[in-house]
């Protein structure tokens, strides 16, 4: 049997510290959450392999994935969260990425638009007692603007481009971090806004999922 305390502790020392990764806050929450308990039980030993792990694939074929360690990690790293901000998460599937968030963080709102996945988040957040998350069954490029402005808002997947929607969903001084590209290997940008002007900047390149819905098929933020 895999011994999963292990196998973390190794994702973070192979996968996580070698790529950069030096925010010690970071760095506790991946090595505090178990990724295991967020995977389906087939593929639990894949949970920290250094690749997208496949979670499901709906009825209208999307497939879901579970963000590679590495490019999570530095996603997190660029957003620079503090604990007491606010945190919207963009497609949290079965709930990793917001309960990794919900150490880094006072407030995490969380968004899926599949009914079984948001389900899902919500059990496994429970069992965890993590209970500094909101967990919204609903359209993810819409984001949640009932509890905006954010502080930070992270994109759980490749974007072929980042919704207008979203960006104004940020608060001033916010960040939105997420890998945005047409091809495989894409660009992880951080997004700020300051007094309604909103920039990017480079952060790292990254191999990540599209994240379903984010197809590049609408107005988007371009310069």
């Amino acid at each position: 049997m895999i011994d999963y305390a292990v196998a973390r502790e190794n994702m973070i020392e192979s996968q996580v510290r070698p790529n950069g990764i030096t925010d010690a806050r970071v760095i506790d929450a991946m090595s505090e959450i178990p990724r295991e308990v967020f995977v389906p039980e087939a593929v639990s030993t894949l949970a920290y392999m250094d690749e997208d792990v496949p979670l499901a694939t709906g009825s209208d074929g999307r497939k879901r994935h579970l963000m590679e360690p590495m490019a999570f990690a530095r996603m997190l790293q660029a957003a620079a969260i503090l604990p007491h901000e606010c945190v919207l998460d963009i497609g949290c599937a079965t709930g990793y990425s917001s309960a990794v968030l919900a150490r880094l963080a006072q407030l995490v709102v969380a968004v899926e638009d599949a009914s079984d996945l948001a389900e899902a988040a919500n059990e496994n957040l429970l069992r965890l007692q993590i209970n500094n998350v909101a967990v919204f069954n609903s359209a993810m490029n819409e984001g949640h603007r009932a509890e905006a402005p954010y502080d930070v808002i992270v994109i759980n997947g490749r974007a072929g481009q980042v919704p207008e929607k979203l960006l104004s969903q940020l608060a001033d001084g916010g960040r939105l971090v997420a890998v945005v590209g047409d091809t495989d290997t894409a660009q992880a940008l951080v997004y700020t806004n300051t007094k309604g002007i909103i920039a990017s900047r480079y952060a790292f390149d990254a191999t990540v999922s599209m994240l379903p819905g984010f197809e590049k098929s609408e107005p988007g933020f371009v310069f």
